[in-house]
């Protein structure tokens, strides 16, 4: 008999997207991938050189269970010259993506019962995560109008005495916003401690990103490599948390993962000291793809009311054409081949929304916002 736990976590509903895209590929159509935000550049060479080389040298055992000590001293410099915070290498545990380092502060942070804040629209994984292991996702709206961000006066409002966390990230998925240090700093003065998702940092294209750490030690970052390098499929992430929730956390990695892949930490360490150039040069191209997008949606007639500076999102209101976000993404990928998110993935507040990632070519966005406007154009 299969678990309840297992029965009953939803979908993530863009990986349905994407599969029944590639089913339709391997039938034939030619269809344009806007749903997943995985970006379309190779990895930077001294990365991937970085990787080969650790394997021809030998460094495939397994690491210590924190990550190699060159990696988390690596994350501390990266983290003061960026940020200018002081961090430890005792503070950073490295992990194969960022899932994992969310499952073991979840599971660390939570009794059962227990309750954190999070932002509706977000990250489709969040509350799966938490409900779980058996805690419970606190919703708080935030709205198009205002940019999609959180206000202390909503979140205060939902602080009770189960609240472990509040969850916060800056650039956002799927809204592409960002927090400013005001509000940052306001957050962090609630005296709850802040989650800060921090996956996105490096692709902002105005005004810049900051990190929880600037305005408070109450706090806990995932971070990792996949979007900012490039590097999605490497699976490498890092957990950066207070010194006395390290070895608890420690002793779960040690049980359920043991370590994160040796040789894929050794290009970790190449993409923070090496691939600057590299990381300009993408956010660049992504930020051309980011303005273009923006105008051809807006012409298509799907709203944006404030326009996004990060991550390489972008929510479309698509309420005066539909309610139903899951039904219109899935008709679009039928019907013209594009595959889009529908809002509904990321809360019941993105309802009437669908997220764009411009994670692909520029010829192909074109093509597909085109085909989507010709869906749009014969309803």
């Amino acid at each position: 008999m299969v678990t309840k736990r297992a029965s009953e976590i939803p979908p993530f509903i863009v990986m349905d997207v994407l599969e029944r895209a590639n089913e339709l590929e391997k039938a034939g159509k030619n269809v344009i991938h806007l749903e997943v935000g995985e970006p379309d550049f190779d990895t930077p060479e001294c990365i991937t050189e970085a990787c080969c080389k650790a394997i021809k040298d030998g460094k495939t055992h397994y690491t210590h269970s924190l990550g190699l000590i060159e990696l988390r001293e690596a994350i501390c410099e990266h983290y003061f010259t960026k940020y200018g915070v002081n961090i430890s290498p005792d503070q950073i545990i490295i992990t194969s993506g960022t899932s994992p380092a969310m499952f073991l502060l979840f599971s660390a942070l939570l009794e059962k019962g227990d309750e954190v804040i999070i932002s509706d629209p977000h990250y489709a994984c969040y509350p799966n995560f938490i409900t779980f292991l058996d805690g419970i996702p606190v919703n708080v709206n935030v709205y198009e109008e205002e940019g999609f961000q959180y206000t202390t006066g909503a979140i205060k409002e939902k602080i009770s005495d189960k609240t472990k966390g509040i969850m916060i990230n800056s650039p956002s998925n799927p809204t592409g916003n960002l927090l400013s240090a005001e509000r940052m700093t306001a957050i962090a003065s609630l005296g709850v401690p802040i989650i800060s998702d921090e996956i996105y940092h490096g692709l902002v294209y105005e005004s810049e990103e900051h990190s929880i750490l600037e305005f408070t030690d109450n706090a806990f970052v995932f971070n990792g490599f996949s979007k900012a390098y490039a590097m999605t499929g490497w699976r490498l992430g890092y957990l950066i948390a207070p010194k006395e929730y390290i070895r608890p956390m420690q002793k779960i990695q040690q049980n359920l993962f043991i370590c994160a892949n040796s040789f894929v930490q050794w290009g970790g360490i190449a993409a923070l000291t090496e691939a600057g150039d590299d990381v300009i040069r993408m956010k660049n191209t992504f930020n051309e793809r980011r303005l273009f997008i923006i105008n051809k949606l807006r012409e298509i007639g799907l709203g944006i009311k404030v326009e996004p500076t990060g991550a390489f999102y972008i929510l479309g209101n698509i309420k005066r054409y539909s309610t139903d976000s899951y039904k219109t993404a899935f008709d679009i990928l039928e019907k013209v081949h594009v595959g889009v998110t529908p809002g509904i993935d990321f809360g019941k507040n993105c309802e009437g929304y669908l997220r764009f990632s411009y994670a692909n070519s520029m010829e192909n966005i074109a093509e597909g916002l085109n085909r989507i406007e010709k869906y749009f154009n014969e309803l």
